[in-house]
C-alpha cells in the first residue's frame, strides 16, 4: 500500500507543479507523463523526498512539543500535588502519566524502577492520570488520599502494589492494601471523596489535554515529550543523550 505521504508527494509533482505554470493542456498532459516515466524509472527519488519530508515532519513536532513543555513547566515540573520519586535532587527529571489498569503502564512500571535503581540521579514525577475507565479512577483516588493521609513513602508502597494488583480494583481490595501495609484505612477510603482529590484528577487530565497525551504511558524526558511505553534500554538513551546536550 502507499503510503499517504507517497501519494501525496506523487500528486503534488504531477498535478500541482503545472498548475502554476502557463502551458497549454497538451504541455501540461506531456509534462504529466514525462514526470510520470521518470518516477517510474527513477523511484528512489520519491524515497528521498519521502525521508526529506518525514524528517522535517519530525523536527516540527519536536519544536513544538518542546514548546508546549515550556508553556506548561509549572505545572509540569513544580506541582505540589503530584508524588516525587527517585533522586528529589537529580539532574535529569522524568514525568510520568500513568493509569493503574494500563496494561504498557504496568510493563513499565518495573523499568522505571530498574531506571532510577540503575541510575540514582533522576527525578521522577507521578501524573495520576486516570483515562481506562471507573476503576482506573477509584485507584487513583485511593493512591493519592493514601498520599494526603500516610505521606510520600506510604504512596510510593501503594503506588507499586497498584501497578502490580491483579484483579478488580474494589473497595474492598483497596481496602486489603491498606489493611497490609498498615495504613489507616477507614481515613484513606474517607478521604477519596473529598473533591480536592478530584480537582487534582482534573487538573492532570488539563495538563494532559495541553500537551496532546492521549494516552498510557507518556513521559516527559528533561525537554522531550514520548507518548507510548519505552524500553528500559531507551529510557537510558535519552537519559544519556540530555545529559550530552547539557
Amino acid at each position: 500500500m502507499i503510503r499517504p505521504a507517497l501519494a501525496a508527494l506523487t500528486l503534488s509533482t504531477a498535478l500541482v507543479l503545472p498548475a502554476h505554470a502557463e502551458m497549454s493542456e497538451p504541455e501540461r498532459q506531456e509534462f504529466r507523463a514525462e514526470v510520470r516515466s521518470y518516477l517510474l524509472e527513477n523511484p528512489e527519488v520519491l524515497m528521498e523526498a519521502i525521508a526529506v519530508l518525514e524528517k522535517r515532519q519530525a523536527q516540527a513536532e519536536t519544536m513544538n512539543d518542546q514548546q508546549l513543555l515550556i508553556n506548561n513547566a509549572q505545572a509540569l515540573f513544580n506541582d505540589e500535588n503530584s508524588w516525587v520519586g527517585g533522586n528529589p535532587e537529580g539532574d535529569i527529571t522524568v514525568v510520568e502519566f500513568m493509569d493503574y489498569k494500563c496494561g504498557y503502564c504496568k510493563r513499565a512500571h518495573p523499568e522505571v524502577s530498574e531506571l532510577l535503581a540503575r541510575d540514582g540521579n533522576i527525578r521522577l514525577i507521578v501524573k495520576e492520570f486516570p483515562i481506562l475507565g471507573d476503576q482506573s479512577l477509584t485507584a487513583s483516588q485511593f493512591a493519592i488520599a493514601t498520599r494526603r493521609i500516610a505521606g510520600d513513602e506510604a504512596y510510593g508502597e501503594m503506588k507499586d502494589a497498584l501497578m502490580t494488583m491483579r484483579g478488580d480494583v474494589t473497595t474492598e481490595s483497596l481496602r486489603a492494601l491498606a489493611d497490609d501495609a498498615g495504613l489507616d484505612t477507614d481515613a484513606i477510603i474517607t478521604e477519596m471523596s473529598d473533591p480536592e482529590i478530584t480537582q487534582i484528577i482534573q487538573a492532570n487530565r488539563a495538563l494532559g489535554q495541553r500537551l496532546n497525551i492521549n494516552g498510557t504511558p507518556s513521559f516527559v524526558f528533561g525537554d522531550q515529550m514520548v507518548r507510548g511505553y519505552v524500553p528500559l534500554e531507551n529510557m537510558e538513551e535519552i537519559v544519556a543523550a540530555l545529559r550530552e546536550e547539557s
